[in-house]
């Protein structure tokens, strides 16, 4: 199973059995897995993949003697992704528009696979194995078919210029980046900007976000650090963030001129 799409229907039916077996309500489960009462019948549903621990938790709150741990390791992929990841991941999938500003690594959405690998292999305290950060470079890089995906998203993404030579892999790995961007940039529905480091003012100097928009319009924002991601939906919070991404457009360079110093840096390497 992807992350972020649909839960199982069998693990939902299952759930939903021994809930009412133990004489719970949907809000009763909830309180005990740190869930909604919506968002366990999302999972019951088969709408969204358990997380967290709501497996082991059920399993354990309503006596199913192993029965959900043993379904949901066939049903769920393992992709060694954290429970936010996987949040984000479902909300990027449905898109219509995504909109990030990065300013310490490449946006993940444009990655190589190279470049991808030497990103997890920075993860330290704690370090990932090898299995799981294969696990996660497979992942990433599953994410790129919203590049051809129908109908075409609107992608932007603006990116400090430090990023671009710092030199995650080696100096070839930075370079199939950078060609790589340049490519990715070409698209009619893809907007690439560099934020040039000699600017004197910054709008987003607290740190990275990304924007998100679905086909109805709705808008959410996304923030992610050390210890987890969290969305931002309310005013007037997102309405700041989405305030300052129409800053940072325009204090950073045109696609054309990011275009033209991206390509001068492939070439230096």
């Amino acid at each position: 199973m992807q992350p972020g799409e649909r839960g199982s229907e069998s693990f939902g039916a299952l759930l939903r059995f021994f809930r009412e077996r133990a004489g719970l309500t949907q809000e009763g489960l909830g309180n005990h897995v740190k869930y909604s009462k919506s968002q366990v019948a999302m999972v019951e549903r088969g709408e969204r993949a358990p997380k967290g621990g709501l497996v082991d938790i059920a399993d354990d709150v309503l006596g199913a003697q192993g029965a959900l741990s043993l379904l949901a390791k066939k049903e769920f992929k393992d992709n060694g992704l954290r429970p936010w990841t996987e949040d984000y991941l479902a909300e990027e999938r449905k898109a219509a528009s995504i909109l990030s500003y990065q300013n310490h690594v490449i946006p993940g959405l444009l990655q190589t696979e190279a470049y991808a690998r030497a990103v997890y292999s920075c993860i330290a305290c704690p370090a990932i194995d090898d299995e799981e950060l294969e696990k996660r470079v497979s992942t990433r890089l599953d994410r790129r078919q919203i590049f051809q995906r129908k109908p075409l998203p609107t992608l932007g993404f603006i990116v400090e210029q430090s990023v671009l030579t710092r030199p995650l892999g080696g100096k070839h790995v930075l370079k199939e980046q950078l060609l790589h961007m340049l490519d990715a940039g070409s698209l009619r529905h893809v907007q690439l900007q560099v934020m040039p480091h000699n600017r004197q003012t910054h709008a987003s100097l607290m740190g990275p976000m990304i924007l998100l928009e679905n086909a109805e319009r709705s808008q959410v924002a996304y923030i992610e650090g050390h210890n987890g991601g969290y969305f931002v939906s309310e005013q007037p919070d997102l309405g700041n963030l989405v305030g300052k991404y129409g800053i940072l457009r325009a204090q950073a360079l045109s696609p054309e001129e990011s275009a033209k110093l991206i390509e001068e840096l492939a070439q230096d390497l």
